[in-house]
């Protein structure tokens, strides 16, 4: 039986992590605004969520092709192998709604503050 690999998972936390790290910029050794790096480029907020949802769309997509490729009788492929790429889908796509729910909330909150 094969160990659940994390990598995905990991990847996942480090991009929320980044996103995070964006929206409380700090100051960076040059005295100038920052976002917690030395590096002078941005990382735009709208592509670093675009590119999450494409990497949960294409664990799905695996997961999917996983599970035909097994339900057709490819001898290559084991039901472990296909529950797991599923569990991995399911996590990644929990984490996504996890954070829409938070954007969403944070929104609403901001919204609804008074000047």
């Amino acid at each position: 039986m094969r160990k659940i690999d994390n990598n995905g998972i990991q990847e996942l936390v480090g991009q929320l992590k980044s996103m995070a790290a964006q929206a409380h910029p700090t100051k960076t050794v040059e005295g100038g605004e920052g976002y917690g790096s030395l590096e002078s480029s941005k990382v735009d907020f709208a592509d670093v969520f675009k590119s999450v949802l494409e990497q949960v769309d294409a664990t799905q997509k695996n997961a999917s092709d996983l599970g035909q490729r097994f339900a057709f009788g490819d001898k290559s492929v084991q039901l472990s192998d296909v529950m797991i790429e599923e569990q991995k889908a399911n996590i990644a796509m929990q984490a996504t709604l996890k954070v829409r729910d938070r954007l969403i909330s944070a929104y609403t909150n901001i919204m609804n503050m008074s000047i």
